[in-house]
């Protein structure tokens, strides 16, 4: 655990923006590296690694819950992901889903998509793994703030493994 804090839990960094990319079209697309996502039992050594650069690396949580959020514009689109890949010891995800969930406003309500780890899968995947997971900002919404996280919480079963490269929101049409 970090010497300077007793608290187990990473509060994202934000100082400064996340990255933006130009994609096709003039869309964006925003990429949050692991220390801009706030990480449950991200701040205790015995459960994550979390270098000042690069990926995330889970070692052993039961919990699994990692969120974000980014200030969305009126009348767009955004579909949410995580860019992760598994260690080649990788354990827990048997019968496991991870979700991807994400609402616009603080009273939104979320939309989600669920995602299988029980295939070992190798190399960087964007999870959700099989449909997308798009949200709107309205453009009479008066809270525009994008909420958006991954979770695992329901089985119960610690898992370990797994590497977040970072979380992405894309512009789309």
């Amino acid at each position: 655990m970090a010497a300077s804090t007793s608290k187990p839990h990473w509060d994202a960094i934000t100082t400064g923006q996340p990255e933006k990319k130009d994609i096709d079209g003039g869309r964006k697309l925003i990429t949050f590296t692991p220390r801009r996502l706030n990480i449950i039992w991200g701040n205790d050594s015995r459960y994550w690694r979390l270098p000042e650069t690069g990926p995330a690396e889970l070692i052993q949580v039961s919990w699994l819950e990692v969120t974000g959020t980014h200030e969305g514009e009126k009348g767009k689109s955004y579909e949410v992901g995580f860019d992760v890949s598994m260690t080649p010891d990788a354990f827990g995800w048997n019968g496991c889903h991870v979700y991807v969930m994400a609402k616009v406003g603080k009273r939104g309500k979320y939309s989600w998509k669920r995602s299988s780890m029980e295939n070992p899968k190798t190399g960087n995947f964007l999870i959700p793994t099989t449909e997308s997971l798009k949200i709107t900002v309205d453009d009479n919404a008066s809270d525009t703030k994008i909420y958006f996280g991954m979770y695992e919480v329901w089985s119960g079963k610690w898992k370990g493994g797994l590497k977040i490269h970072n979380a992405q929101l894309k512009e789309v049409a």
